[in-house]
């Protein structure tokens, strides 16, 4: 939750740095509902995944079981569904205030999909996997979908400070940039997805689940997420190619995320515990945080005001 609060402000803060008036950037109300109802969502669909999983998290997790131990299973569900609700009214209103259907749409395509993954996409082979991580990468692009409409109906003025930004390039950086972060976290979360899949083995296997690690098992898996990681890495150096000026900071940003990929991948190929399962998918969460950096860091030394 904090990582994704934190990717909007951070991605928003950048955008600002584009624009003259601010006033509906990451200082206004409706962003503040934007990404308070993205995070809710996201609360909403580990509260469905946990009571789904409540028989697995018994064998693969058991001090961090809660549904069924500390909350009454009929209290999870009627959580999740009120969150939901408030979540969506939230969406509903930005989009009548926004004037775009698109709010709407992306929440309540993000609320089903998360309780059919919990319920069904998770245990399958390859798709829930895919599912998580395309919604992960939904964060920035639905925070360049904010900035973009809100170019385009006119409530936002393009700075011509630094560059010249004029309102073409402003939309293409905002386009870029989101699908540029879109892709790195998505890449990343697949391949934190299977190692996570790696861990959970034991309650998967009572689940019936067909998991790659199940199916294919955990050598062929290790190298599947080898190669996926090396593809996140790779993207890192894409991203330096896109954004040369990125500067040395940003640059370093970069390049930490890379390495602790890099880490990542020496991590699994060496351990085959779940400690060292464990540990890889730490690190990646620290080179997604590392990658999502690069934004304030480029906002610091080129959009600051």
């Amino acid at each position: 939750m904090i990582i994704i609060a934190l990717t909007m402000y951070g991605l928003g803060w950048f955008y600002d740095g584009l624009l003259k008036d601010t006033s509906v950037g990451i200082q206004s109300m409706d962003f503040f509902l934007l990404v308070f109802s993205t995070t809710l969502i996201a609360a909403a669909g580990n509260i469905i995944n946990d009571y789904f999983d409540r028989k697995a998290d018994r064998i693969n997790k058991p001090e961090r079981l809660i549904i069924g131990k500390f909350v009454k299973r009929r209290v999870a569900i009627l959580t999740h569904v009120l969150i939901n609700l408030f979540a969506f009214s939230v969406a509903a209103y930005l989009s009548w205030k926004l004037e775009t259907f698109g709010y709407v749409f992306i929440h309540l395509m993000t609320i089903n999909m998360l309780w059919f993954y919990s319920m069904y996409f998770k245990r399958k082979f390859l798709i829930g996997n895919v599912m998580i991580a395309g919604m992960t990468a939904m964060v920035p692009l639905l925070v360049g979908f904010y900035y973009d409409q809100s170019i385009s109906s006119g409530a936002l003025e393009v700075n011509n400070f630094n560059d010249g930004l004029t309102f073409i390039s402003a939309k293409i950086i905002i386009l870029v940039l989101s699908v540029a972060l879109a892709g790195f976290a998505f890449i990343i979360n697949l391949g934190r997805e299977i190692i996570k899949d790696m861990e959970d083995i034991p309650g998967d296997e009572v689940l019936k689940a067909r998991t790659i690690p199940i199916v294919l098992g955990i050598k062929s898996s290790r190298w599947i997420v080898t190669v996926i990681l090396t593809l996140a890495a790779l993207f890192t150096i894409l991203l330096v190619l896109m954004f040369p000026r990125i500067g040395t900071l940003g640059f370093l940003s970069i390049f930490a995320a890379g390495a602790l990929v890099i880490v990542a991948i020496i991590t699994i190929l060496l351990g085959d515990t779940k400690k060292h399962y464990k540990l890889a998918n730490n690190w990646l969460k620290l080179a997604m945080i590392a990658g999502l950096l690069t934004p304030v860091i480029w906002r610091l030394l080129f959009y600051y005001d």
